[in-house]
């Protein structure tokens, strides 16, 4: 089992990921400023109440750990302001992965990041830009920061989340011709997130999940 370091642990995705890690034995750090508020208690769980935009406490968090799952998130509210939380938390990871020894970094970004964005039906390109652009141009930042570390890095670019149930069947779709937009519930990105912790052929992939 793997000692692992959830950065947004507390919310969504990371709190998801989180719960199914620990379900499948691995050791569990969880890195959020709201990381005591989680409601989940395991022998396995240690909880970190730290700001990924610190570079003293990431640093402080990463000692003894193998894997990074970096699991950002901003509010609908945040969509309508200059958004730079993923690519800062991303400049303050990177290294100090780096200087601690830890390779392995699996990052949640989005379909539509990066050069994902080319694959955004014609109908749909003006829409996104307008409600998601901000959030996305940086994770493109974020995107282009990891891939060009010397990290053994994943990016997946979920779909529309959903707060639907982890059932375990989506579709994991790696080459540009493929990727599409869809929908796929929190619980199974986290099913993926989790798998990938001891599957490294996605390593330096960028899969598009949707159900």
């Amino acid at each position: 089992m793997a000692r692992i370091l959830i950065v947004g642990a507390s919310k969504g995705i990371g709190l998801e990921t989180t719960r199914q890690a620990l379900e499948a034995g691995h050791q569990v750090r969880a890195l959020a400023r709201s990381a005591n508020s989680m409601g989940l208690a395991n022998a396995r769980l240690e909880k970190v109440c730290a700001d990924a935009l610190d570079s003293a406490e990431v640093a402080a968090a990463l000692p003894g750990v193998e894997v990074v799952v970096q699991t950002l998130g901003v509010g609908f509210g945040d969509l309508f302001r200059p958004v730079n939380l993923f690519s800062a938390a991303t400049q303050v990871l990177v290294p100090a992965m780096t200087a601690a020894g830890v390779r392995r970094l699996i990052c949640v970004t989005g379909f539509g990041a990066g050069d994902s964005r080319a694959s955004i039906g014609l109908l749909q390109r003006i829409p996104f830009q307008i409600v998601f652009g901000r959030a996305y141009d940086d994770k493109s930042e974020q995107e282009r920061l990891i891939k060009s570390s010397a990290l053994d890095w994943t990016i997946v670019r979920p779909g529309v989340l959903t707060n639907g149930a982890r059932r375990g069947r989506y579709r994991v779709l790696e080459s540009a011709a493929q990727w599409r937009n869809g929908i796929i519930s929190r619980a199974d990105v986290a099913d993926f997130l989790v798998r990938l912790i001891d599957d490294p052929s996605f390593v330096r992939k960028t899969p598009v999940l949707i159900d």
